[in-house]
């Protein structure tokens, strides 16, 4: 298989010989999104190792940056804000914390509600990373023009509200991660 040649059209092909009656052109796209996020998500994770950090834990850090100062969130904010469960990021946090990247802060006057605080080394770990996870994903998507990317993002999203609209129907929405 070469560089320019993914496969897919090779399965495209083999089912419009085979069931020339189904339009399989669908696997144009779902076949390369497929075969896409393995590749983009082990680059990403080979950078976020180099420095120390699960994606997971890189995403925790990302959300309480991107939050602005203070830099803090409830577990349950997290949560929602990087697709884990409440469980899974109390356990990122432990570890965050441990390395001393975050702190667990309560604030108000209901002391049972605590948040994730990014410390100044979190904050400077975090801002580090962020500039090289960028740097990789513009190199990985150097092929396409500003234009391109653009439009793809549009369509992106548009086949995302598509596919989550799906899912909804069948019931499936319930199982999507």
């Amino acid at each position: 298989m070469t560089e320019a040649d993914d496969g897919v059209e090779r399965i495209i092909e083999e089912w419009r010989r085979e069931r020339p009656d189904i339009d399989a052109s669908s696997i144009g796209v779902f076949g390369r999104i497929n075969r896409l996020q393995p590749l983009q998500r082990a680059a990403t994770a080979h950078l976020h190792e180099r420095h120390g950090l699960s994606v997971a834990a890189f995403d925790v850090l990302a959300s309480l940056r991107r939050s602005g100062a203070p830099f803090r969130k409830t577990v349950g904010e997290l949560a929602a804000s990087s697709l884990l469960t409440s469980s899974a990021v109390t356990l990122r946090l432990d570890n965050l914390e441990r390395d001393g990247l975050v702190r667990r802060v309560r604030t108000g006057t209901d002391r049972r509600q605590v948040h994730a605080e990014l410390t100044e080394q979190g904050r400077e770990r975090i801002d580090a990373i962020f500039e090289e996870h960028i740097g990789l994903e513009q190199r990985m998507m150097a092929a396409l023009t500003a234009t391109e990317q653009a439009e793809l993002a549009g369509l992106l999203h548009k086949l995302t509200a598509s596919v989550r609209a799906e899912a909804a129907r069948n019931g499936a929405a319930d199982d999507a991660t």
